[in-house]
């Protein structure tokens, strides 16, 4: 069983890491593009935006953190 937990607790680290919202915004914007994609929209445009505002929004909040500092 620690074998397991070391695992999910590995892909854990991974993929949510230090910004847990930037984990969730990535994975919002996966299932809304895949949302619109079954519904027939071409959607493969919605997750490079979603990056990128995402990306924005993390290195935002570091910089008011850092300048608090």
């Amino acid at each position: 069983m620690t074998r397991l937990r070391d695992f999910g607790l590995f892909w854990w680290d991974f993929v949510v890491g230090d910004d847990w919202r930037a984990a969730l915004g990535i994975a919002l914007a996966l299932g809304i593009a895949a949302a619109l994609v079954a519904t027939g929209i071409d959607a493969w445009w919605l997750v490079p935006i979603g990056v990128v505002a995402i990306l924005f929004a993390s290195l935002r909040r570091e910089a008011e953190k850092a300048r608090r500092v």
